[in-house]
């Protein structure tokens, strides 16, 4: 009686042939939140606060001189102020202060984003990643538009709370242009400086001394902004050629962009 002995001999060629194809197929679906690659919470994090703090950088001159014009129409009543016009009130800015004048109050914006934008981003994603389902044909149908403004509601409106010891004190170092208009002496000396001062005035609870309007605010914000991203981003991906690269990313944004405005 013969005993046959089936050999069965395993290809390495073959084995790393199935690998590639298998992970191709886990980039061709890449694009559907799936499969997550070395995106962990804290790389996401960083990214974001990268992402803000050098758009923080190349806008905030705009915030300064916004806040120049506001706080002199405050003091001018109606009159004809220093100041007339973005433009004028910048080189303004330059000409009296210095040209690093425009970034005065810079350091505790960059801190803001740290907190909010890094948070509200990171804590939207995580939410939709586990509340979003898709069935069989590859279709989203756990996270419709209702959750993504819930979320979107929630992550800036924490976001804003958690950040606003920071929002404090940009503004009151922004506010000491108004001091150098009436021709006062400056009150803070730089970000600490107005942080010990809002200590020693009002204790830690002053930090969030009139927060709840930018958190509403923020929350509002938000709503249109993450949710409108989200929206668009997926009706580009679902509904046109395009594949989830820097141009689909563009036209979400400045979706959303108009929408939180």
């Amino acid at each position: 009686m013969k005993t046959e002995t089936i050999v069965t001999s395993t290809n390495p060629s073959r084995i790393v042939g199935d690998n590639k194809k298998k992970l191709f197929a886990e980039e061709d679906i890449g694009k559907l939140h799936v499969i997550k690659s070395n995106d962990t919470v804290g790389r996401k994090y960083l990214m974001c606060v990268a992402a803000a703090s050098v758009a923080e950088g190349t806008t905030y001159p705009l915030d300064l001189t916004k806040t120049r014009l506001q706080l002199q129409g405050e003091k001018a009543g109606g009159e004809n102020g220093k100041y007339r016009g973005m433009l004028r009130t910048a080189l303004g800015v330059i000409k009296e202060e210095g040209f690093f004048s425009l970034w005065r109050g810079m350091l505790p914006a960059l801190y803001r984003h740290a907190i909010y934008t890094g948070f509200r981003m990171c804590a939207y994603e995580e939410i939709r990643n586990r509340l979003d389902r898709i069935d069989a044909q590859g279709h989203h149908t756990g996270f419709p538009l209702w959750k993504k403004v819930l979320a979107g509601m929630m992550a800036g409106g924490f976001g804003q709370f958690f950040a606003s010891p920071t929002d404090l004190v940009k503004t009151q170092i922004q506010m000491e242009g108004k001091r150098r208009l009436l021709g006062h002496e400056p009150r803070v000396h730089g970000m600490m400086d107005a942080l010990k001062n809002i200590l020693r005035e009002s204790g830690v609870r002053g930090l969030w001394r009139g927060c709840w309007p930018n958190v509403q605010r923020a929350a509002l914000v938000n709503l249109g902004d993450l949710s409108t991203y989200d929206s668009v981003k997926r009706a580009i991906l679902d509904n046109t050629k395009l594949k989830d690269n820097s141009l689909t990313h563009c036209l979400s944004s400045a979706c959303a962009g108009l929408v939180g405005a």
